[in-house]
């Protein structure tokens, strides 16, 4: 197969093995546990303990016989169990965390409070989290919480398929997107490429979202989510420029200032109503 394909298994969060066996059968259709050991390089001693894993997430199916025989199940099935793996999971979390919720506070909780008794209390005006999956992570908790609007700078968009479950929910619940994108011309060959890919699909698949783009250079990228001019609510996330810093180097702010959120929304606003336009 491909690496493409071997990058689609690794969205199953599969150990090793697994991911090697689950590709054979996807490709073989069937086979027993001796020959797909001979087939992946997997050690006999190990081969059944991996086929077994498999088939208890529900992604291939146990063909009864002498001798047994390994079958993957349809690519959209196993997708299918994969999210219902996770929901169990999850559910299975949160009874764990309910379970020992009281018995948590009722420790902490003393503690907390003594400690907290002497500090004055402030409001802090942004946190930073790391770029990369914590600030995506971030990114897509806003998009969930959004009620009004989200406003999103961005070169090209270029993360969009890592929070698209996130906006298609947020599209579902009646929110407005715009999205201001720098100009082709400013952007290297490589990221205009992608740009236009992202542009293609976003106007494609979400019709409503409004995309313009910017014609100077940005000195932030984030996204704006319910700003109130009476600086009563709101919540951004921001990237700023910084030259010869590397990304994965790069750290995010948010803040749920209201102040603060309202000035970057009249920033966005700004630049969408008199310094961008249409490119493609």
């Amino acid at each position: 197969m491909t690496d493409d394909a071997d990058e689609l298994l690794a969205r199953l969060d599969l150990r090793e093995y697994e991911t090697q066996a689950l590709r054979e059968l996807l490709a073989l259709g069937r086979s027993t546990a001796p020959n797909l050991a001979e087939a992946t390089g997997i050690p006999r001693a190990r081969i059944y303990e991996v086929l077994d894993s498999l088939a208890d997430q529900g992604f291939i199916e146990v063909i009864p016989g002498r001798p047994k025989e390994y079958q993957a199940k349809h690519p959209s099935e196993i997708l299918d169990r994969a999210v219902e793996n996770e929901r169990q999971e999850f559910e299975s979390f949160e009874h764990e965390i309910e379970d020992v919720r009281t018995e948590f506070v009722s420790t902490f909780g003393p503690i907390f409070e003594r400690a907290s008794e002497d500090v004055t209390p402030t409001e802090d005006l942004f946190h930073v989290v790391d770029v990369g999956d914590p600030s995506e992570t971030e990114t897509r908790q806003l998009y969930h919480e959004a009620d009004r609007e989200v406003n999103v700078l961005t070169k090209s968009f270029a993360y969009l398929e890592d929070v698209r479950p996130a906006l298609e929910d947020t599209l579902d619940r009646g929110v407005d997107i715009r999205v201001l994108m720098l100009d082709p011309a400013l952007l290297e060959p490589q990221n205009r490429d992608i740009q236009a890919d992202i542009y293609e699909k976003l106007t494609e698949d979400y019709p409503s979202v409004e995309v313009r783009f910017s014609n100077e250079k940005l000195p932030l990228r984030g996204t704006v989510a319910d700003p109130s001019m009476d600086y009563e609510s709101g919540k951004a996330i921001l990237l700023v420029e910084e030259k010869d810093v590397p990304l994965s180097m790069r750290q995010a702010a948010v803040t749920d200032n209201g102040s603060f959120v309202a000035g970057l929304k009249r920033l966005f606003d700004l630049v969408w109503e008199h310094d961008s336009g249409e490119a493609y």
